[in-house]
């Protein structure tokens, strides 16, 4: 069990996906709302990035000097190397077998930071090709990326996890298990609220079931500090006290304080 004196570190770290993950209720939001006096999450998220890019400031966001290293970081790169080449060979587009080494060097540099560091890698969620169409005004075939390359891109971080005995969480295939996934984007690529609800549950039903000591599910972490007070707010019946700064007081009332008793 974590003791109060260590506060966990999360780090998410990304492309766009991560960088508005706070916005519009956002999946971060979620987790950080449930980690309240539990846990750190820090944002590092950069839009339009690729996996190229993201080596690039690898030492800098993961220094391994640093005196507190992250007890979880959650990684997703993938959309953006998924785009197709141009043909001056600018833009993010990453071919696959380089994809690959650099989430693998990204990986490996993230384990090294120290034993208790722990990894779980997003792949390329799926598109919505015709709400993504409609908003850049174009045709399928002016698209600058499908949902094809992005199952390419997705399964190529899924068999990468395998190899390296990593966690992932295949957004590609979960996103689209959905009735209506479209739902889950925005604007074809970017996340709507229904969408992040399911990124945040699937990132927390992995940490519910692995074997990582210790376990890092809100549920399994302590409050930081007690909370119970003898400055807590006095009940109707003038002793008991009621904690309404509980972390887990809203959520076991569906946000809604108790009715006293008549």
């Amino acid at each position: 069990m974590v003791g109060t004196n260590h506060r966990p570190k999360f780090v998410v770290f990304g492309s766009s996906i991560v960088q508005y993950a706070f916005h519009n209720n956002g999946w971060v939001s979620i987790l950080a709302d449930l980690y309240s006096r539990k846990a750190d999450i820090v944002l590092r998220g950069y839009a339009g990035w690729n996996s190229r890019r993201a080596l690039e400031v690898l030492d800098q966001v993961f220094p391994k000097t640093a005196d507190v290293q992250p007890d979880l970081v959650i990684v997703y790169f993938g959309g953006n190397d998924s785009t197709r080449p141009h043909p001056s060979g600018l833009g993010p587009h990453v071919p696959i077998p380089e994809y690959i080494e650099n989430l693998k060097k990204i990986a490996l540099h993230v384990k090294s930071l120290s034993q208790k560091t722990r990894v779980i890698f997003l792949s390329s969620p799926p598109m919505d090709e015709a709400l993504f169409c409609k908003l850049l005004c174009v045709g399928l075939d002016k698209l600058p990326r499908t949902n094809e390359l992005a199952r390419v891109y997705a399964e190529a971080c899924v068999e990468m996890c395998k190899e390296l005995n990593i966690k992932v969480i295949d957004l590609w295939s979960v996103l689209q298990k959905q009735d209506d996934w479209s739902a889950c984007f925005t604007d074809g690529i970017h996340l709507s609220p229904e969408g992040s609800k399911i990124v945040a549950n699937e990132i927390l039903a992995v940490l519910e079931e692995t074997d990582w000591e210790p376990n890092l599910h809100w549920k399994s972490l302590p409050s930081e500090f007690s909370e119970d007070s003898p400055y807590d707010i006095l009940a109707f019946d003038g002793k008991t006290t009621v904690n309404l700064c509980d972390s887990d007081f809203y959520r076991r009332n569906e946000g809604k304080p108790s009715k006293p008793e008549t």
